[in-house]
C-alpha cells in the first residue's frame, strides 16, 4: 500500500522495498514487529479465502504479528469476517486490528512499534515499577494491613 509507505515516510520513518517479504507486509525491524495490510472487503469477496493462505504464511515467518484489516465501515459482514479469522487462528499469536483508514493504520502501527521497541520497554518498564513500588507504600490498604500485622504478632 503506497499511501502507508507515503505516510510513513512523511513521518521520516525509512521505507524499503522487498520481494523477499510478503505483499502488503510492514516491518519494524527495531522493535521486531510485522503487520500484515488487508482490505476486508477484497476478504469477503475472496471466493477460496486465499487471505486465511497469506494469513498463514505471514504467522509462519513472523513472530510478533497484527493483521491490519481495513474498512471504511465495520457492519455485520466486517464483524463476521473478523470473527472467522479469529476462529481459525485462535491459539496463534496474530492479533486483528480493525482500522478506518489510512491515518487510523499509520498511528495504531507505529504506536504499537514504539511500544514494543527495547528501549521505550525498558522505560515503561521502570515506571510500571516505580509506580507499584509509590501505591504499596501509599496506599492506606497496605497501611492498615501493616497495622493489622503489628498487633497479631
Amino acid at each position: 500500500n503506497y499511501e502507508i509507505a507515503a505516510a510513513l515516510e512523511n513521518q521520516s520513518h525509512k521505507v524499503r522495498y522487498s520481494d523477499s517479504v510478503e505483499n502488503g507486509s510492514i516491518i519494524f525491524s527495531v522493535s521486531g514487529v510485522a503487520f500484515l495490510l488487508m482490505d476486508a472487503k477484497e476478504c469477503i469477496m475472496s471466493a477460496k479465502e486465499l487471505f486465511v493462505t497469506k494469513i498463514e504464511k505471514f504467522l509462519n515467518i513472523h513472530q510478533n504479528s497484527f493483521l491490519v484489516l481495513f474498512a471504511a465501515l465495520y457492519g455485520h459482514e466486517e464483524w463476521k469476517l473478523i470473527f472467522r479469522i479469529q476462529q481459525r487462528f485462535l491459539g496463534s499469536k496474530l492479533r486483528i486490528l480493525p482500522v478506518h483508514n489510512t491515518a487510523n493504520a499509520v498511528n495504531l502501527m507505529c504506536t504499537i512499534a514504539k511500544t514494543t521497541s527495547k528501549p521505550y520497554m525498558d522505560s515503561i518498564c521502570y515506571r510500571m515499577i516505580t509506580t507499584k513500588a509509590y501505591i504499596i507504600e501509599q496506599s492506606p490498604v497496605w497501611k492498615t494491613l501493616q497495622k493489622i500485622k503489628g498487633r497479631l504478632c
